[in-house]
């Protein structure tokens, strides 16, 4: 009788931690989509901000944030999880692996104030790019890159060894079961390091405050030229995100409406977020329906 009543108490008490969090989460986001709502429109989507002066928009601060988002899943996605093949499928164990691992798990948990000042040091003064897209993606890169390689380590590990057996009995190579076995069937899980380490990009502001910079010239999307400095195209031009504006917003108070843009902006990378992660999803999925030979 009492390990009876001892496990209807643990499931009601995990059932009212599980509903108190849905509960916390869902007034959270509404509360910020409530707040913001008035700037949800495409007036505030496509203008330039006003300094001094209501009404602005965040359309360049919105297309920064974005074009950093693909440029920085380009370049840490492959190598994240080309660190995380090597892992779980090449180390073996011994002193050089567990180096690694150390490396990993100490970056992961470094500050973002620190990488920032890294990427300071390293590609804006050392490179001499100046505050620029590329230095806030390679900043942004190093940030990631352990999430990206633990999360794709596990979820390759994850895959059961009968697959990897059934491949090599049917003649395959490592390379091959690795690319047509292992990956496809491991992707639900590297798509969640996709996922993470996208939802990181937008909303990090301390390590591009140092690297991206805190303006954004005028933008003419017209002009496609990469070396211009008004080109939208141009990697090597400062590039003030979304999530770095509303900080520079409410702290220095550049105009009279600050606090409607920054719960206008708040809303929008939100909502940015949340579709990024519901087309991420459909994409692993199809992606893994396609590379399984799934319907």
């Amino acid at each position: 009788m009492k390990a009876k009543l001892y496990d209807k108490i643990a499931t009601i008490y995990f059932y009212v931690v599980a509903g108190f969090l849905v509960a916390f989460l869902i007034s959270l986001i509404g509360y910020i989509l409530y707040q913001g709502r008035t700037r949800l429109n495409l007036s505030f989507l496509t203008s330039p901000p006003k300094f001094m002066e209501a009404g602005g928009g965040i359309g360049p601060q919105l297309f920064n944030s974005i074009e950093l988002l693909v440029i920085t899943l380009i370049i840490s996605v492959p190598i994240g999880l080309g660190a995380g093949i090597y892992m779980a499928e090449y180390a073996r164990p011994g002193l050089f692996t567990k180096v690694i691992r150390l490396s990993v798990e100490t970056l992961s948990s470094m500050p973002s104030i620190v990488v920032g000042l890294f990427g300071l040091l390293v590609f804006v003064t050392m490179t001499g790019w100046g505050y620029s897209l590329m230095a806030g993606a390679l900043a942004l890169t190093v940030l990631n890159l352990p999430v990206m390689t633990r999360v794709s380590e596990d979820a390759i590990k994850s895959v059961p060894s009968s697959l990897r057996e059934a491949s090599f009995a049917l003649g395959a190579t490592k390379w091959q079961t690795i690319t047509k076995v292992v990956v496809p069937a491991a992707m639900p899980g590297i798509l969640t390091g996709i996922i993470l380490t996208a939802g990181r990009i937008f909303g990090e502001a301390a390590a591009l405050l140092y690297t991206a910079g805190m303006s954004s010239p005028a933008l003419n999307f017209s002009n496609l030229n990469p070396s211009s400095p008004t080109s939208p195209l141009n990697l090597f031009r400062p590039a003030e995100t979304l999530a770095v504006y509303i900080w520079k917003v409410n702290s220095e108070g550049l105009a009279p409406d600050a606090r409607q843009i920054a719960d206008g902006a708040s809303a929008v990378l939100l909502l940015a977020v949340l579709t990024f992660n519901l087309f991420a999803r459909w994409l692993g999925g199809v992606l893994y329906r396609r590379m399984t030979g799934e319907r």
